[in-house]
């Protein structure tokens, strides 16, 4: 596992996967399918792991932390880089926070919250993660409000952000006061991407930023890392090619659940058994399940862009 400082280097290197978490049927965590799933992606180029949103972290048993840790750090190649993520409760946060500084991630992420917050409580929140855990925090940025640009600029400037995963939904992507502000006061060398292949086009070309964070790259990685090295090379043909080829199955994401249909996606792939998803969500349906499955087998069709 990667344990050395975050850089833009590290940013670009790889496409950043945010895979599901696989669960055995009574609900503990499934070392073995879960290494099937990481071998894939780093099979198909990706060294970089976060688990997030996907992993359904937010529900995840204090008591069974230290051993998702254990498996992460122990599944991971050499020179692949894991975050794993605390929160989104403060005090779940700080609890996760002491069994992390046990282990050599170089970065951990705070979950977003839709429990009331405020700016200041954020990065007093994020103070004390740093502090316990000792290790800085990845902020994710996933809606209007969560955090002003000048308290994010006091975090960089106090060493306590590694980097920014911005996933703020926009109609015109290119069209985000917000993001500019942000690249403004921080610069984009440590901002990546957060929602997908779809936008990241815009994202890279536009604002700079360095690189993208996937769900479907469980998928095909090695079409989404094909993406990211396009994008890079200013080859932005490709990039569209390669962005409509995940257009349909992120579609069925956005329109029945970013989370339940990725972790059912990645079963019907044939890429790992991820049992059942953590309550409080639940399976997608048959009918749902159905679209999901012709999909998938559209990306796995694809061999080249």
């Amino acid at each position: 596992m990667y344990t050395g400082p975050i850089t833009t280097e590290i940013l670009k290197r790889s496409v950043i996967a945010v895979p599901p978490l696989a669960r055995t049927t009574d609900l503990r965590i499934n070392h073995a399918e879960n290494t099937k799933l990481i071998r894939h992606l780093e099979a198909g180029g990706v060294r970089s792991l976060l688990y997030g949103g996907n992993a359904v972290l937010g529900h995840i048993a204090v008591s069974e932390y230290r051993d998702l840790l254990e498996n992460l750090r122990d599944s991971a190649g050499a020179e692949t880089w894991v975050i794993p993520s605390v929160g989104p409760g403060f005090g779940m946060l700080l609890d996760q926070a002491a069994i992390l500084k046990e282990f050599d991630f170089p970065t951990a992420m705070l979950l977003p919250t839709n429990d009331p917050t405020t700016p200041a409580g954020i990065a007093t929140a994020i103070r004390k993660l740093v502090e316990v855990s000792g290790k800085p925090c990845l902020l994710y940025i996933k809606r209007d409000g969560f955090i002003d640009v000048g308290t994010v600029r006091k975090l960089f400037e106090e060493k306590l952000i590694s980097c920014i995963k911005y996933a703020i939904v926009r109609e015109n992507p290119g069209d985000d006061p917000y993001l500019n502000a942000l690249i403004d006061a921080v610069g984009p060398e440590l901002i990546v991407s957060g929602m997908g292949e779809q936008p990241a086009i815009v994202h890279l070309r536009k604002f700079g930023l360095a690189g993208f964070t996937a769900g479907c790259v469980c998928i095909a990685p090695q079409l989404s890392t094909r993406m990211l090295e396009a994008l890079l090379k200013k080859d932005d043909a490709t990039a569209e090619r390669i962005r409509l080829v995940f257009q349909p199955l992120e579609n069925l994401r956005d329109s029945i659940s970013p989370v339940r249909v990725l972790h059912e996606a990645v079963r019907l792939a044939g890429i790992a058994e991820m049992g059942p998803i953590t309550p409080l969500l639940s399976e997608i349906g048959e009918e749902e399940r159905v679209r999901v499955l012709e999909a998938v087998r559209g990306v796995m069709s694809v061999k080249n862009c």
